[in-house]
């Protein structure tokens, strides 16, 4: 990975920097605290906009070079103008697109005032977070750079000039938790499958410790006596063994109160077991844990900002790998809750480990509610492409909380169906279920198989195939692996179960 973005806060003062990033709307006119402190740039920038028809629309900019009159050597005119659906301005957005159109430049001033008025301290720090995440490089294994690219020097610096400095500073503190947390989902989902295998991915979450997070980790033995068969069998075709983690975070006032519990499916490489996937692609199947991924982001994101909550996250990892000791189609398994699941399929695998992992997590910590994140399905791609995540749930009031959080962090969920007549479509001959249920409704039947493993525990599956690696870039997210889902779920956990 490379070095971290650097990040400041200042008063606004004369510009510094190689760079000056101011921000106008339709009528090109700066904010006044800006003016006074540049000069009358107004007159450059209209005639400027004028010759390149540049409208101060939002996700636009213009970037004037050895810019008459100011010290820096460009000045970067970013657009705000209200949109026509007149939406309040992301500003988390607004400073990842600034950070691409920044490229090349060391050093950045951002006179961080809106042209209509002040942009408060929140609104500086969430600015500050989009510059971080789009930021972020996973270069870690490239041994050979291009000269002179910018890889090779010093990170670009940014200074976020405003009147609320002080403020923005003090707010941008659990931002930058929450990028950590989401910049650790990212390396992990990155990283090759012959360095991240379940040991390792164990061992990582295990660093979790040293913030205040305590930590268990279950082999393949201790699973086997608890009678996580389903889960222990999809690992048993790859020489790696399986593991099990839990990250509890006791940050409310009552310690021991009921949790809210995330899960995660870690499979850390899939090649489909004996139901062996297609050679083209089988590469991105290093990205199968993304759904644990997330929880042990999310775990260092809440630790780090010292959330006033209890939250347990819970992972199982294997790796599914086709040998002669591999699960076969039409192997029937015992699951930990007594349950018999008939295999149809090897390659639907992570809701067999899933099922172990949500009936742990039910027996043994009592949560108050239960979300589990997974790569689960090709199927919910086909029905939402790479823009929302499924969100299949039991419970009304935490479905409803999951999308509020969505839609303030744009890590959207679409809600699907749960009904009997999916159900129907598990149901099997030899055993009390089967891990497919054919291919239409494809993601649908894949949430009733894992609901058949939740009590009467308010729970929720989020599908996140389509939004945790491979998604397209966006203005915060210029890497494979995205991070999908810290910033969702510690919204959710922020606004809805904090003390």
């Amino acid at each position: 990975m490379s070095a971290a973005v650097k990040i400041s806060f200042g008063s606004l003062t004369a510009p510094k920097g190689s760079a000056l990033v101011v921000f106008v709307g339709a009528d090109m006119k700066l904010a006044a605290a800006v003016a006074a402190q540049t000069g009358d740039l107004e007159p450059l920038i209209r005639a400027a906009a004028k010759a390149a028809n540049f409208k101060g629309a939002q996700r636009t900019a213009l970037d004037i070079l050895a810019p008459a009159g100011v010290e820096a050597s460009r000045l970067i005119v970013v657009g705000v103008a209200p949109g026509k659906d007149n939406a309040p301005l992301d500003f988390v957005m607004l400073g990842g697109f600034v950070f691409g159109k920044a490229a090349g430049a060391q050093k950045v001033d951002v006179a961080f005032e809106g042209p209509a008025g002040q942009w408060d301290g929140a609104a500086a720090a969430d600015f500050a977070l989009g510059l971080r995440m789009r930021g972020y490089k996973f270069d870690k294994y490239k041994t050979r750079k291009k000269e002179n690219d910018e890889e090779n020097g010093a990170p670009p610096e940014f200074v976020v000039c405003s009147s609320h400095a002080a403020a923005a500073r003090a707010a941008s503190h659990e931002r930058f938790a929450v990028a950590e947390g989401v910049e650790l989902a990212r390396n992990l989902v990155n990283e090759p499958p012959n360095v991240l295998f379940p040991a390792e991915f164990a061992d990582r979450a295990k660093a979790l410790e040293k913030l205040g997070v305590e930590v268990a980790v279950l082999d393949e033995k201790e699973m086997a006596r608890l009678g996580m068969n389903a889960l222990v069998s999809v690992g048993r075709g790859s020489a790696r063994d399986s593991r099990l983690v839990t990250m509890r975070w006791s940050g409310a006032r009552a310690k021991r109160g009921k949790p809210v519990v995330v899960i995660g499916k870690g499979v850390c490489f899939d090649s489909g077991g004996i139901s062996i996937k297609p050679a083209a692609g089988m590469e991105d199947m290093k990205g199968d844990m993304g759904g644990a991924a997330c929880v042990v982001g999310l775990l260092h994101a809440l630790a780090s900002r010292k959330a006033k909550a209890n939250v347990i996250g819970v992972i199982g990892l294997v790796e599914n790998m086709p040998d002669g000791d591999a699960i076969r189609p039409g192997d029937i398994i015992a699951s930990m809750s007594g349950q018999t699941i008939e295999i149809i399929n090897t390659d639907a695998e992570g809701r067999l480990v899933l099922s172990d992992a949500l009936w742990y997590a039910q027996e043994t910590f009592k949560p108050r509610l239960m979300i589990d994140l997974a790569t689960l399905t090709g199927a919910i791609m086909v029905a939402l492409g790479h823009e929302y995540a499924g969100l299949f749930s039991n419970n009304d009031e935490l479905a409803q909380h999951l999308a509020a959080a969505g839609e303030a962090t744009g890590e959207k969920v679409w809600r699907m169906p749960l009904a009997q007549a999916y159900d129907k479509l598990i149901d099997s001959k030899f055993a009390d279920m089967k891990n497919t249920g054919g291919r239409h409704g494809g993601s649908i039947t894949a949430a009733q198989f894992l609901q058949r493993f939740v009590k009467d525990t308010p729970w929720a599956h989020i599908d996140v195939a389509g939004v945790a690696m491979g998604s397209p870039s966006s203005d915060i997210n210029p890497s494979w692996g995205s991070g999908w889902g810290v910033r969702l779920l510690n919204r959710l956990i922020a606004d809805s179960y904090e003390d």
